[in-house]
């Protein structure tokens, strides 16, 4: 298990209108930060604006954010704008027993 801040990237493919999409994932990020107090962000792919990436740092308590994530994306209809969400979490390598191998 790591020590240490979890770091999530969320990315997906924009299925529907995008003006709609950034309102769902707008009201998304808005009410991720209410629930939780971690400010996300959302970017899109430089050669493909389809394909976009939320993305939460510093999240000090993963299982109850996975839950307010899933909740909240549900609730703000998120979960409908693209075909499916892949959430990918990170930790700091020195966080991780085993990431680096010892010399």
């Amino acid at each position: 298990m790591a020590a240490g801040p979890t770091h999530y990237y969320v990315w997906y493919t924009v299925a529907a209108d995008r003006a709609a999409a950034l309102a769902a994932v707008s009201a998304l990020l808005a009410a991720v930060e209410d629930a939780t107090g971690v400010a996300g962000r959302v970017l899109a792919r430089r050669d493909d604006p389809s394909t976009w990436m939320e993305i939460y740092e510093n999240v000090t308590d993963a299982a109850a954010f996975d839950r307010a994530l899933g909740a909240l994306a549900r609730r703000h209809g998120v979960d409908r704008i693209a075909a499916a969400r892949h959430v990918e979490r990170f930790a700091a390598l020195t966080d991780i027993p085993g990431a680096v191998a010892e010399p």
